[in-house]
């Protein structure tokens, strides 16, 4: 699978651009910092998954002035011998709009698998040190990515909450159960505790076949990424013999069924559910001391980049075909000896294509494929 051909008008900072990256090895986009490279590899990777790498909403990629109001970004992507393409259009106002080989995207799970790319990027650094929600959104982007079904489990899930949340604020407010707000101490109204007792039920059902498949996905992604550590960390200045482990850790102990009703009085209180997958996390150690913590931010960015390979490699593993790399001024982060690393630790660049973005010199063991530019919002080869 590669890129063939992108072509953007009025996307983020690009009034019209034509891209088409080497089948295979290293595609290098070069421009000053703030020339538009990112906004590159985000139209790659928003035709792949249909969700912006900076979680912009669609007005926020349009480019500021553009007369229509609206973006356009169309694809070609190579499967061996069949072509597939993908098109979207960005609207300001109104309903977005996404082709895949001329038929209007009814669903995004019928997108996927259409564009397949692992993206590496500086922002990454938070898989380790930010908030638990950067890795349950790592875990479930390869989950989709892996099995599309899966979409439609954390679509259920989103459902199973909002509504479970909106009938918490309703019956705080008093908006249910006979106009009266609940108060601690004081009982639910019967129709107030069939509806939450009918959304718990659905909420665990949901809940324990998301943290199985959870669960599952770091089992395989442990000897993954403790490889990758250690091939990437025996680059770096200071290698590391210490492992890396993984461990996926529920926000609640027992049945998640009993979790719920222990911790109705608290969520109807706060009106919004406390305890189910939407608030669990996957504890990342180096030498059994937690990451987030102990490590320094050299390993940090090693074991950041670890998770981005064991995934990728995942993918190729279970696709048959490795998914395109993007990776978005990733050296200029990392000292030379960890750039040279990665480098050397990346899939066969005979068999998989790569775009790079960056500010400066490559790694010395980068040999380009093809070079592209970017100045005033132009592409230029």
């Amino acid at each position: 699978m590669y890129l063939e051909q992108l072509f953007l008008s009025d996307f983020r900072s690009y009034g019209e651009a034509e891209f088409s990256p080497a089948p295979h090895g290293i595609t290098v986009v070069t421009g000053a910092n703030g020339a538009g490279k990112t906004n590159l590899i985000e139209a790659v990777a928003y035709l792949s998954t249909l969700k912006s790498l900076r979680a912009s909403p669609s007005a926020a990629l349009i480019r500021a002035g553009a007369p229509s109001g609206s973006a356009v970004l169309r694809s070609r992507v190579r499967h061996d011998a069949r072509l597939v393409t993908v098109d979207a259009e960005l609207h300001a106002t109104g309903r977005d709009r996404v082709q895949v080989n001329g038929q209007v995207l009814r669903r995004t799970r019928d997108l996927l698998g259409a564009l397949q790319v692992t993206v590496f990027s500086p922002d990454d650094l938070s898989l380790v040190k930010g908030p638990p929600a950067g890795r349950r959104s790592y875990l479930d982007d390869l989950l989709v990515a892996l099995q599309p079904r899966r979409y439609d489990l954390l679509s259920e899930l989103e459902r199973v909450l909002k509504q479970r949340n909106a009938l918490l604020k309703s019956a705080l407010a008093g908006r249910a159960g006979g106009g009266v707000g609940w108060r601690p101490g004081r009982p639910l109204p019967d129709d107030v505790k069939i509806t939450l007792d009918v959304w718990d039920a659905k909420l665990v059902t949901v809940g324990e076949s998301l943290v199985a498949a959870r669960r599952e996905l770091v089992d395989e992604l442990q000897p993954l990424v403790e490889g990758a550590y250690g091939s990437l960390a025996s680059g770096s200045a200071a290698p590391s013999r210490l492992s890396t482990t993984l461990a996926y850790e529920v926000s609640w102990s027992g049945s998640l069924a009993a979790a719920l009703d222990a911790a109705r009085p608290d969520d109807l209180r706060r009106g919004v559910t406390t305890v189910g997958p939407q608030r669990d996390d996957v504890a990342l150690a180096i030498g059994a001391l937690p990451a987030r913590t102990h490590a320094s931010q050299g390993e940090q960015r090693t074991l950041a980049l670890a998770l981005r390979l064991a995934g990728h490699r995942l993918l190729a593993a279970a696709l048959d075909t490795p998914p395109v790399l993007l990776l978005d001024d990733v050296f200029s982060e990392l000292d030379a000896a960890r750039a040279d690393s990665l480098m050397a630790n990346l899939p066969a660049l005979s068999e998989t294509q790569a775009i790079v973005t960056t500010a400066g010199e490559l790694p010395s063991g980068a040999s380009p494929a093809a070079w592209f530019r970017v100045e005033d919002g132009k592409l230029l080869v």
